[in-house]
């Protein structure tokens, strides 16, 4: 396991600080607020502690960014026990910064039950070891990056349609990446379930903007993540390849919509996200 996958287990690990309360912190890095991706998968692990029954895994999750997080001091995690029935369990789950709610995520569990089976087929697209990783892909800008390009990295992102930087002033609807965290992760299906919420917001947002042929650091280009909404479908190891296949439906009144369907690299339907984000253009 990379040193960098350590620091992001350790930043998932929350501390118990009361009954239903909760403390994360971020990581030392020069950003101006808080990851999404953070927070998310902070917030469900603050919901996954207060449920009881092992048996009970998070089949989705719904949630609002309200501020934009301060990554200098902690973040408070305050959840709420809305209902424990028979075969479900409600959880809401409040983020608190200097007084005030940064962050809300609902999210629902269920013990496993047998049902009917289907699910959508994957794209065909090329295999992720055929792909840059990202210092192959970024080596071009490796001085415009500075130290971020040296910086370690979690997840393995490999692009199959080319990078944000090489598909400036090109339009699509559509982007699709190969996405692993870098090491192998213990057998804790949760821990599976959180980093794949972390690194769910990494790309998705940059989907808004690919139908314009603008990118997120285009000047005059605004975005910021509104919500966030994920259904998991079956189990999945996140040390493993997904494809994670992105489409942008719509973009509109400064918004714009994306989904996207994460497939393990034997072609299961493992889970869906969907997230409305922010899309100003100053001139």
């Amino acid at each position: 396991m990379t040193s960098a996958l350590d620091d992001l287990i350790s930043l998932l690990d929350l501390e118990a600080i009361e009954v239903n309360i909760f403390r994360g912190v971020s990581p030392q890095e020069n950003r101006q607020r808080v990851f999404g991706g953070q927070v998310a998968g902070q917030a469900l692990v603050a919901a996954v502690r207060t449920v009881d029954d092992p048996g009970r895994h998070v089949h989705s999750l719904h949630a609002y960014f309200l501020r934009p997080g301060d990554p200098t001091v902690p973040i408070l995690y305050l959840v709420d026990r809305i209902r424990d029935g028979k075969s479900f369990s409600t959880r809401r789950v409040v983020a608190i910064q200097h007084g005030q709610a940064i962050f809300n995520l609902q999210a629902s569990f269920q013990v496993v039950e047998d049902g009917l089976d289907y699910h959508a087929t994957m794209p065909d697209v090329p295999a992720p070891e055929t792909l840059p990783d990202f210092r192959t892909r970024m080596a071009p800008y490796k001085e415009l990056l500075g130290d971020w390009y040296d910086r370690p990295r979690p997840i393995d992102i490999r692009y199959v349609d080319g990078g944000p930087f090489d598909r400036k002033g090109t339009h699509s609807s559509t982007q699709r990446v190969w996405l692993r965290a870098d090491g192998v992760l213990p057998d804790n299906p949760v821990l599976h379930q959180c980093i794949a919420t972390y690194a769910s917001d990494m790309t998705l947002l940059d989907t808004v903007a690919l139908p314009h042929g603008l990118s997120w650091e285009d000047q005059g280009v605004q975005m910021a993540s509104l919500d966030h909404a994920m259904w998991f479908h079956r189990p999945f190891r996140a040390d493993d390849w997904l494809l994670y296949d992105q489409v942008t439906p719509s973009t509109s009144n400064a918004r714009g919509l994306a989904s996207g369907s994460i497939f393990s690299s034997d072609g299961q339907l493992v889970v869906t996200v969907v997230q409305e984000g922010l899309l100003r253009v100053h001139t």
